[in-house]
């Protein structure tokens, strides 16, 4: 996952604030508790010399309600004088968290790349559609704004949207068939009208995911009009109506499932892509020493980590991956094994960077740290590149 919006804040000069809490209300005691726990987290910042100030800000930042329900967080970063990042997350952060040093604490953000997914949310009829777009740093798809636009409905204009016999006798035929051929040209041009929004849509914004519900007719209409960059990020949601989807318990259960598989194939096709890689002994390595080498070196295309099982210099490992342009990918136990919990994936590779192998990924603890380059055999295209140039 790329994070250029990070890396501005990074540049920033210390001392850098940092602050991560469960904002979850879901309990009527939470607001009291999350008042408490923020009380706590201000103590300590008051003690480590964190301006006055500047957690009054924050803390009319994260203390009122948030404009989401459901099990969220809120992350702050803040130079001297300015909050210079603050995050609804789509989760809350695996622990509170606060901190004023010379720079900024990035793991309780980081670790949560998994779930910062984007959507289109389209709920469609014939006569047209209502478009929700959820942006990573506000998880709520139907509240705005989001740093994307306000919501939107999208009528056609064409408005033969019901078929209906005219008159009760044979007489009436070519009448009724001339009617209904200009209620499929209405849902038709209608249909054309809501994928002109949705293409430009996802065309600037690139969302992760584009959900579509409602009318069923109307969605094969629709879909015969997105363009391709649309249909590969397509899934379909059962049970939605235009204008009400969001208020349906069951519905709203509906887009967490499809959004939680969509989080689990991600991680999936992350922990294959990092084992074949490691498999041909190409653009992947894992290791501390080596992935610092890589970062120092500018060869990592994207950093991997394990959540839990992070190395003591994470922090400098985050940081260098961001300020190098590279993506940061967090990637649970449960899909892949890594040793010493961190890894990447390279823009290049060239003799002098280090080899691992796909023993490595086995996910056998006893293996995890067997690693030692220096003891691999060479591949048969090592060998083979290693007669040519005797």
């Amino acid at each position: 996952m790329k994070l250029p919006w990070l890396k501005s804040a990074l540049e920033q000069e210390g001392p850098i604030l940092s602050v991560y809490l469960d904002t979850t209300r879901t309990d009527p005691n939470a607001a009291a508790e999350l008042s408490i726990r923020w009380g706590q987290l201000r103590t300590q910042l008051t003690a480590a010399g964190a301006p006055t100030d500047l957690l009054n800000d924050v803390e009319r930042t994260v203390l009122p309600p948030s404009a989401i329900g459901g099990r969220h967080g809120r992350a702050v970063l803040a130079s001297g004088s300015e909050i210079l990042v603050d995050r609804v997350l789509p989760v809350p952060p695996y622990q509170d968290l606060a901190h004023w040093g010379p720079t900024a604490a990035l793991l309780p953000l980081l670790q949560l790349t998994p779930y910062a997914v984007s959507q289109l949310l389209i709920e469609v009829d014939r006569a047209g559609a209502d478009l929700h777009l959820r942006a990573p740093e506000n998880p709520s798809i139907d509240k705005a704004p989001n740093g994307l636009g306000a919501d939107e409905s999208i009528d056609g204009g064409h408005d033969e949207l019901h078929k209906a016999r005219l008159g009760g006798g044979s007489q009436h035929g070519w009448r009724t068939n001339n009617f209904e051929a200009r209620v499929e040209d209405s849902w038709e041009r209608n249909a054309e009208a809501v994928a002109a929004k949705v293409n430009k849509l996802v065309m600037e914004h690139k969302p992760d995911m584009v959900v579509l519900t409602g009318d069923i007719r109307a969605q094969s209409l629709l879909k015969d009009e997105l363009r391709q960059e649309v249909l590969t990020r397509l899934h379909t949601a059962a049970g939605g109506t235009r204008g009400v989807s969001l208020e349906r318990d069951s519905f709203r259960e509906e887009l967490a499932r499809i959004t939680q598989a969509f989080i689990e194939q991600n991680q999936h096709d992350l922990a294959d892509q990092f084992r074949e890689q490691q498999a041909r002994d190409a653009a992947s390595i894992a290791g501390v020493d080596e992935v610092t080498l890589a970062l120092e070196r500018g060869q990592v295309e994207q950093l991997v980590f394990v959540p839990g099982r992070e190395p003591e210099n994470i922090e400098q490992l985050l940081r260098q991956a961001i300020l190098t342009d590279a993506g940061v990918s967090a990637l649970q136990e449960d899909y892949a094994s890594i040793p010493e919990g961190v890894g990447a994936l390279l823009r290049w590779r060239d003799d002098t960077t280090p080899s691992n192998r796909a023993s490595s990924m086995t996910g056998d603890p006893a293996r995890e740290d067997a690693v030692d380059p220096d003891r691999d055999d060479p591949s048969p295209h090592e060998q083979e590149e290693a007669k040519l140039r005797q």
